[in-house]
C-alpha cells in the first residue's frame, strides 16, 4: 500500500482475486476483455478461457505523465472477437469475469446480452466498471458513469440476479485520487507552481485520514463491483 492508501486499482484487484478464488475448482470461466491476462493467475484452479478484440496496441492514454501508455500485448488471448459476438455456444460457461472493460464497448448493454447467452443456468458473472475515469486506451474509450442504478436496471432485465453490489471507494477517495494527479500534470505542463500542487495533494490526503469527512459512495466512487447469477434451472447451479 502506498502513502495514498488503498488505491482504486489495488482495492479492485483484491476484490477480484477473492471472488475468483472462491469459485469451485474446475469450473469453466470466460475472462471477457482479458487484455494482458492480468487475472489469469487467480484462475489456476479453473478451466480458463480468455477473450479480447485485440485491436488496441497501446499508446492511447493522454492521462499519464508522458501522454501515452506503453505497448499492449494481447498475443496470448484464446478467442479474438468482439465482446458482443464471442464464438462460444449458448450456455457453455459456468462463470464470466469482465473487469474494467465496459467503458471500451460502444454499446455496453449489448455485452450483457452476450454474457446472459453464454452463462449456464446458475452461472456467475463477476463484473466491474468505472463510475468515472479519465480517458484511457484511446480511441477505444466510449463511456463512463456506470452507477449502481445502471447495474440494477440492466442485469435483472437479462435474467441476471444481483447477489452483491460493493462500491470501490467513495466520493472522498475519488477527490483524493484526482488531486494527487495534479502535481504530475503541472510538471508536464512545466508550470512553476507544481510543488504547490503536490503539497495540495498531501494536505487533502492528510485531511481525509484525520477527519474521514464522507463515505458517500452513492454520490461517487471509483466504480461498483458486482456479482450476479443467471436464473438457475433445476440442477443448473455451479456445484459448491
Amino acid at each position: 500500500m502506498s502513502f495514498w492508501g488503498n488505491t482504486n486499482e489495488e482495492a479492485r484487484q483484491q476484490w477480484i482475486a477473492e471472488k475468483l478464488s472462491a469459485l469451485p475448482e474446475g469450473v469453466r470461466i470466460l475472462d471477457a476483455g482479458a487484455g494482458e491476462l492480468r487475472n489469469r493467475k487467480h484462475c489456476r484452479h479453473l478451466d480458463y478461457i480468455s477473450q479480447d478484440f485485440c485491436q488496441y496496441e497501446g499508446g492511447g492514454n493522454p492521462g499519464t505523465a508522458d501522454g501515452a501508455e506503453g505497448e499492449w500485448n494481447t498475443s496470448k488471448i484464446d478467442l479474438v472477437s468482439d465482446i458482443t459476438e464471442i464464438p462460444l455456444e449458448d450456455e457453455s460457461v459456468d462463470a464470466i469475469l469482465c473487469s474494467e472493460v465496459l467503458e471500451h464497448v460502444p454499446e455496453p448493454s449489448h455485452a450483457l446480452d452476450e454474457f446472459s447467452r453464454l452463462l449456464r443456468p446458475g452461472g456467475t458473472l463477476i463484473l466491474t466498471a468505472p463510475f468515472g475515469s479519465l480517458v484511457h486506451q484511446a480511441p477505444y474509450h466510449f463511456c463512463s458513469g456506470f452507477s449502481r442504478f445502471w447495474y440494477e436496471e440492466h442485469l435483472p432485465a437479462r435474467g441476471l440476479a444481483i447477489e452483491e453490489m460493493t462500491p470501490n471507494g467513495d466520493w472522498f477517495g475519488v477527490l483524493r485520487q484526482e488531486v494527487a494527479r495534479l502535481g504530475s500534470f503541472e510538471r508536464q505542463r512545466k508550470m512553476w507552481s507544481w510543488p504547490l500542487a503536490y503539497l495540495l495533494g498531501v494536505l487533502v490526503h492528510l485531511y481525509g485520514r484525520a477527519f474521514h469527512p464522507t463515505d458517500k459512495a452513492e454520490l461517487a466512487c471509483f466504480g461498483w463491483q458486482c456479482v450476479a447469477k443467471k436464473g438457475a434451472a433445476a440442477g443448473g447451479a455451479i456445484p459448491s
